[in-house]
């Protein structure tokens, strides 16, 4: 149990690499690992410890006496390790090559150690603009009498209160440019306390905010927002219960949230609540690489597990002969229905390539077995994009089903299979199972940098069907 109220001596250390959370890590003389927040490796600190256990230690940097090569100023004057730092971005001070090849060793590392296996070809790491890139975000808003201020903005690294945020050198120039109009309007609110929340969803051309509302808002309240409305362009919607709440406050705004995928001619609507990635550049060039990847033919009939709106099932409309979305959220799959008419309609007004047969199908994918796997049919190529939680019941059904041989006459294993993992921990898992006891192949792997100057790695995998 930690020590309450107990302050140790300073230690110097030199650090010798960083942890899958981008803390510094060293040894003391007894052999001691000790994690540093802000430090990097080959770098000799003096560290204030402030956290003991029996197998390790934890502490905050205090003085950096020989500093790396690689650290750099962080841009955001929010970003650090001082008390009261946001705790948005963990990696500002180390400079943006390095921050790909950490994430590339956490990719590797945990293929190897996790699942005992080591990609063929590892792929040249996707990624793009490290700044304004945050396209979603979810601000907290709190009046802080001690400040007499109402603060907007991410938390404090490890803790409950909201950084005093001035400008955010990952969000959007124009919606870092609001932070402060946005405190002085929340504080003009009668209601202000009952606003816990301001969600962010940019689209190509609109910015969303959904404002969490847990009281009515007053009449002034609301001629206040939508004055800030027509100062900065917003759209403000409320949510005042759950999510089934939200409704766009001024109902006469025509123009709605929409992200495209040009290469393909693809638009894609969405509500400011629904998934959708949070970098726009990143999202665009994976759905092209995964694509390729996936090497889809005209013939072949291709399954997008975990489709949401159609990120990747509408594009891949384009190039197979018939595509299948699976998603649990029966609400999601209404809305990837709605997005595919869209397309197809436009494309028909506009004397474009129709897009393929594209079904939509609902089915809770953490529960799926291998009789329900059979009874979606077969297709040459999955396309796999799951949450944070990864497929693993997805993999275990398509498992079973080889190791078994319960192949019926017109169904078999896909020959290819592009995973787009937002957890490296989770894709080493099902990798293992795929390529140690399912017969495929990890034929190339690389990293994705979706979260610039964050310790997230995305990433992308291709499994082939060995012998």
């Amino acid at each position: 149990m930690q020590e309450k109220n107990k302050v140790w001596p300073e230690q110097s250390l030199l650090i010798e690499s960083l942890d899958l959370d981008a803390q510094g890590i060293a040894h003391r003389e007894d052999g001691k690992v000790v994690f540093v927040d802000g430090a990097l490796p080959f770098e000799r600190v003096s560290v204030n410890i402030n956290r003991k256990k029996n197998n390790w230690e934890k502490g905050s940097l205090t003085q950096i006496h020989l500093a790396s090569s690689q650290r750099v100023t962080p841009k955001c004057k929010h970003a650090g390790y001082h008390a009261g730092a946001c705790g948005g971005c963990k990696m500002q001070h180390l400079n943006s090559p390095s921050q790909i090849a950490v994430k590339q060793r956490v990719l590797e590392d945990n293929l190897w150690h996790l699942g005992k296996i080591k990609p063929d070809l590892i792929l040249r790491p996707i990624h793009g603009p490290s700044w304004g890139y945050r396209y979603r975000a979810r601000l907290s808003v709190r009046f802080v009498i001690k400040k007499q201020k109402v603060l907007v903005g991410f938390h404090e690294r490890k803790s409950g209160y909201v950084a005093d945020m001035e400008s955010c050198a990952v969000l959007p120039g124009h919606v870092s440019a609001m932070l402060i109009p946005l405190r002085e309007m929340i504080g003009k609110l009668d209601t202000r306390d009952a606003c816990p929340q301001i969600e962010l969803a940019c689209g190509d051309d609109v910015t969303a905010l959904v404002l969490r509302n847990l009281e009515p808002l007053t009449e002034r309240d609301q001629n206040t927002l939508q004055e800030f409305a027509h100062q900065y362009p917003v759209q403000w919607w409320l949510q005042p219960g759950g999510l089934d709440s939200i409704h766009l406050m001024d109902s006469s705004q025509s123009l709605s949230l929409s992200y495209s995928l040009p290469e393909f001619d693809i638009q894609m609507p969405f509500m400011p609540t629904d998934f959708t990635q949070v970098n726009p550049w990143i999202n665009r060039v994976l759905v092209a690489q995964a694509l390729q990847l996936l090497a889809v033919q005209k013939q072949d009939r291709v399954i997008d597990w975990f489709c949401g709106l159609g990120n990747f099932t509408l594009p891949l409309a384009t190039q197979a002969k018939s595509v299948v979305g699976v998603e649990g959220s029966a609400q999601l799959i209404q809305r990837s229905k709605e997005n595919f008419i869209f397309n197809q309609t436009k494309r028909q007004t506009l004397g474009s390539n129709a897009l393929c047969d594209v079904q939509f199908k609902s089915k809770n994918l953490f529960e799926i077995n291998s009789s329900e796997l059979q009874e979606l049919g077969f297709a040459h190529k999955w396309l796999i994009d799951p949450p944070r939680e990864g497929a693993f019941e997805l993999i275990k059904a398509l498992v079973e089903l080889i190791q078994n041989n319960d192949l019926s006459s017109d169904w078999k294993p896909p020959s290819r299979m592009v995973y787009v993992s937002c957890n490296p921990a989770t894709l080493a898992r099902d990798a293992e199972l795929l390529v140690n006891q399912g017969g495929y192949v990890c034929s190339q792997a690389g990293i994705v940098n979706m979260f610039p100057h964050t310790a997230h790695v995305e990433s992308i995998a291709v499994f082939e069907k060995g012998d």
